[in-house]
């Protein structure tokens, strides 16, 4: 089959789209716009950071205006959604519930053989759930044999709680405050919905379809990574097969290595909008790192994972997109108890913005800071001065109403 060849520019417009971020409200407003993001995307990360309101949301109120948390919440009650930990932690459609399947199982084969103990309280676990209902780690003493060493050292009951979950056993819903419920899925999972377990073909095939939907343009590495959960998956097999009959079209990026590849039908003439968008670091346009490089120039990383010595833009840097250009990173923190949002550091890229983009990242920093439940916003520094200056005008009222 003949390859299809794009500029970098043609190639950004394409992601873009498949990402939601060609233009504000490109999956409309209110709560359905919830659905419709997540439906489209296939699967939106979680993630527990606080600096900042939580990632899923973060993206939700990226992307739909007036967006409120409860939404989310809303939709998985309704059985429309549901959560689990596909490559990462995330939220998928309902539809897509047995597409879990495989890696459930995965994590029944491949997973660390439990002890003895972890298998009896397991057990136990299971039947307090099945005779008395969902439950939390809380609803069980303190188990723990020997003083935590870390917040990754959970004791005993987290630990057999999160084996069925895995393994699929029980699901998980959120209290207000993100505390995981632990249930049965007959109690989450809409009677109506496929539960059988599709064959190794089939479930490749969705990982093919679902990534290149989400990223717009993909090479095989990004689609293996959706599906790393299982062992020996065959999604370069697929590929290969769906590239023959055409269902998959092979791409050639100007300047880039490749191959790349894409669905037929994504548009290849897409108009970005020149909005202004504040990001999460868990963005689906952010996950890869390598992909912001190549095809936006954009050197990022989120550093609250970097030793604080090392950070060079602070813990929680946020990308900000103007258009097809990354132009901007901030690192934000929302002081809840005063409703003030903290800029640490507002650092500009090598750009230069006009002053409608100006104008359009004062709109989009209102819109932040109400998003995070704040009436106010404070700057520490940022590289370019002109710029603040300009933004701080644009702010006189630091009341966000």
């Amino acid at each position: 089959m003949d390859s299809i060849t794009l500029t970098k520019h043609q190639a950004r417009k394409i992601i873009l789209n498949a990402a939601g971020l060609a233009r504000k409200a490109q999956f409309g407003k209110g709560r359905e716009a919830v659905y419709k993001l997540i439906d489209h995307l296939g699967f939106v990360q979680l993630d527990t950071n606080y600096v900042v309101e939580r990632a899923h949301h973060h993206v939700m109120a990226a992307r739909i205006p007036d967006y409120q948390n409860e939404w989310l919440a809303d939709l998985c009650e309704d059985g429309r959604i549901f959560e689990y930990f596909i490559s990462d932690s995330c939220f998928m459609p309902m539809h897509d519930f047995r597409f879990s399947l495989p890696v459930k199982e995965a994590f029944k084969k491949h997973g660390k053989v439990a002890t003895q103990a972890e298998g009896r309280l397991m057990k136990q676990m299971m039947d307090q759930v099945e005779r008395d209902g969902a439950v939390m780690v809380g609803d069980f003493e303190n188990d723990r044999q020997e003083a935590s060493s870390g917040w990754w050292d959970w004791r005993p009951a987290k630990v057999a709680l999160e084996r069925l979950y895995f393994t699929g056993e029980l699901m998980i819903s959120r209290t207000k405050t993100f505390q995981k419920v632990y249930d049965l899925p007959l109690n989450l999972v809409p009677q109506e919905t496929d539960k059988t377990m599709p064959g190794e073909a089939e479930f490749a095939r969705y990982v093919i379809r679902r990534t290149l939907g989400a990223l717009g343009i993909s090479t095989v590495r990004e689609m293996a990574w959706r599906a790393r959960r299982v062992k020996g998956n065959l999604v370069k097999k697929e590929l290969e097969k769906m590239v023959q009959t055409g269902e998959v079209k092979k791409l050639v990026v100007e300047g880039l290595k490749g191959p790349y590849y894409m669905l037929p039908d994504q548009q290849k003439d897409v108009k970005i909008s020149n909005e202004v968008f504040i990001l999460s670091p868990f963005d689906i346009l952010n996950i890869f790192r390598h992909r912001l490089k190549d095809f936006f120039n954009f050197d990022y990383q989120v550093e609250c994972f970097v030793p604080a010595p090392k950070r060079v833009y602070g813990y929680f840097s946020l990308p900000v997109l103007a258009g097809d250009t990354f132009i901007a990173r901030m690192d934000a923190k929302a002081d809840r108890k005063q409703k003030v949002l903290i800029v640490h550091n507002l650092h500009f890229e090598d750009v230069d913005p006009d002053e409608s983009v100006i104008d359009k990242l004062i709109q989009s920093l209102k819109a932040f800071v109400r998003f995070n439940g704040c009436k106010t916003i404070v700057f520490t520094k940022s590289n370019k001065k002109t710029y603040l200056k300009a933004i701080r005008s644009g702010l006189t009222d630091t009341h966000i109403n």
